[in-house]
């Protein structure tokens, strides 16, 4: 039996001598590439903490004392270590582990994650409770990264805890890189203190924490030898350990970006699956990525900004192409929203590019930084909709509704690629509001999506076809899958689908065509039903004084947890088959009255 088999949970791990903790390193590391090689998932960043979490769980008495792992990318170890080795292989499928730490799941994890730099502040929130709760014995462990550690939320944790005498210790672990590139000055500071060439007062020490290293992330005696000694301290503390994401498996090291989540691959080798397919139609991103380019080369008044997730919203080629007029600001969403209304009040196209869930961050800046002032920002958000294996943290489900009740916001989701492509260019030109450009992860449906712009009127729709009995409203991507659906009824001709393109402003000469000459409507969107599309449109309907029944189709008020997309979508029962069924359902329902 190997070392790695006679650990369930961290007491057994604390049974082995210091020496043996590298042989359960290497079977950890190991174990991590078996499964992520044929399961997929987050590789990179839980390959780069193997030593790491396995001193923090032999030096603390987990789950006594307390662990978050900031984002928790890197916690897959920490999970194996933790009783869910023997089902670690359903990692991010449905019914399955979760990819994130997650409450309901374990004991151990302490606090859920999956965005980032909120671990400094529940942690101490948890510090200052012990406090209240007279347990001064407890300890209070965070794990963040160099990119989330520069993060606003970070750095308002660091503030406050550096003047309690809480008993914390945050761990730095710095690899320079998140899932691109860490940037900004804080950046180059901790490079300079890696190096022993910052001039400067250590930072961390001008916050009043006690600081130590920076120390070798991978040599785990030491990192024992120094978490043993920390935990003699009390107070606010420090420290600061060099890892390399990737560790121990050559391809990881050396394309860092590529496999923090590298699909499947040969773990013997590290070289990806390679897909024989042709990659189309494109995904929406690189769609994105390669327009705002095209745009821009004829429009030097277009900026793209993204905070942190360049690879991930393709605004890598732009950052490529014309890096003077492309930013990552890091994770920083509040930041990037209010950098685009200033460079949008001198005069510039800013395209604000940030995944729909991250958008949630900025909210208060979405509003007083750039609604209230009417300014023209675009904000293109990625990742609307279900984002299957991410699950919970990822999901857009809430755009729609957290956006729709902001005066002056457009909001507008396209059906494929050509619609993105046409309301970029349509908003280059600098519209007389603010507009969120809402799209899903993934492939669109067209084989070829590089058509000559047109420009979209605000506010208006499409008719894909007429009917008699039903009339279909969808929203965005999702009305593909009404597409299928009319397709697969006995009666096609008796459904009228509309492509209503805005959530707001809704079209609402169409919207009184439809109440008048339908007897039934039924709407679709891929978001929350709770004051989303189908919402508007009822409150449109009764505005107008029109009784006939609006059936939604959309997320109940739950939370959807982790899956691919089509099976969440089939339990959120926004699928092909539902929307086929309710559509027959409707049209031998019996007339309404009026």
């Amino acid at each position: 039996m190997s070392q790695l088999d006679r650990i369930k949970y961290p007491h057994d791990l604390r049974q082995l001598k210091v020496d043996d903790l590298p042989e359960v390193a290497r079977e950890l590391r190991e174990f991590i590439i078996d499964v992520v090689s044929t399961k997929e998932g987050h590789l990179g960043a839980s390959l780069g903490v193997v030593e790491l979490t396995l001193a923090l769980h032999y030096v603390f008495n987990t789950p006594e004392d307390k662990l978050i792992w900031d984002v928790g990318h890197q916690a897959y170890g920490h999970k194996i270590l933790t009783g869910r080795k023997g089902n670690f292989h359903t990692n991010r499928q449905l019914g399955g582990v979760s990819g994130f730490p997650k409450r309901d799941e374990s004991k151990y994890d302490d606090f859920g994650t999956g965005h980032s730099s909120t671990s400094i502040s529940a942690i101490l929130g948890m510090a200052i409770a012990a406090q209240l709760k007279n347990m001064p014995d407890r300890h209070h462990i965070a794990v963040i990264g160099d990119a989330s550690i520069a993060s606003g939320m970070a750095f308002e944790g660091l503030n406050h805890g550096g003047v309690t005498d809480c008993n914390i210790l945050i761990v730095l672990n710095d690899n320079a890189i998140g899932i691109d590139p860490s940037v900004g000055a804080l950046k180059k500071y901790l490079t300079n203190v890696k190096k022993g060439t910052a001039k400067e007062e250590n930072i961390f020490e001008c916050l009043n924490f006690k600081y130590s290293g920076p120390i070798d992330g991978h040599d785990l005696p030491a990192l024992v030898t120094e978490l043993n000694s920390l935990k003699e301290h009390s107070g606010p503390k420090l420290l600061h350990v060099i890892t390399t994401k990737g560790k121990g498996l050559k391809k990881a090291e050396e394309d860092q970006v590529t496999y923090h989540a590298p699909g499947r691959f040969n773990k013997l080798t590290g070289e990806r699956e390679k897909n024989s397919a042709e990659q189309f139609p494109a995904k929406y991103q690189d769609v994105f990525g390669h327009t705002i380019v095209e745009l821009a080369k004829n429009n030097d008044k277009i900026v793209g900004i993204t905070p942190a997730m360049p690879t991930g919203s393709s605004l890598k080629y732009m950052m490529k192409e014309l890096p003077q007029r492309a930013f990552d600001v890091g994770i920083a969403e509040q930041h990037a929203v209010t950098l685009a209304a200033g460079m949008t009040i001198e005069g510039f196209s800013v395209f604000c590019n940030i995944y729909s869930t991250f958008l949630q961050r900025a909210y208060d800046q979405v509003i007083h930084d750039v609604a209230l002032q009417n300014l023209p920002v675009i904000f293109c958000l990625d990742r609307s909709g279900l984002v299957g294996e991410d699950g919970a943290t990822h999901h857009g489900l809430y755009d729609i509704a957290y956006l729709r009740c902001i005066p002056n916001l457009i909001i507008f989701a396209p059906m494929n690629e050509q619609e993105l492509r046409n309301i970029m260019y349509t908003a280059q030109f600098g519209l007389s509001h603010p507009i969120a450009i809402r799209y899903p992860r993934g492939r669109g449906v067209l084989t070829e999506w590089r058509q000559p712009f047109e420009q979209i009127e605000i506010g208006s729709s499409e008719t894909l076809q007429e009917g008699t009995d039903v009339a279909v409203l969808s929203i965005g991507h999702i009305g593909n899958s009404v597409v299928e659906a009319i397709k697969e009824i006995d009666q096609p001709n008796k459904v009228g689908h509309f492509n209503m393109r805005f959530v707001k402003p809704l079209d609402h000469s169409l919207l009184t065509k439809i109440f008048e000459e339908y007897p039934h409507i039924l709407t679709v969107e891929d978001g929350c039903k709770m004051g989303g599309f189908g919402s508007a449109v009822l409150e449109y309907a009764n505005e107008k004084g029109f009784s006939k029944r609006v059936k939604i189709l959309g997320v109940d008020d739950t939370i959807i947890g982790h899956g691919t997309v089509e099976q969440l979508k089939q339990k959120a029962e926004i699928d092909v088959t539902t929307i086929k069924n309710q559509i027959n359902s409707l049209i031998h329902a019996q007339q309404p009255s009026s």
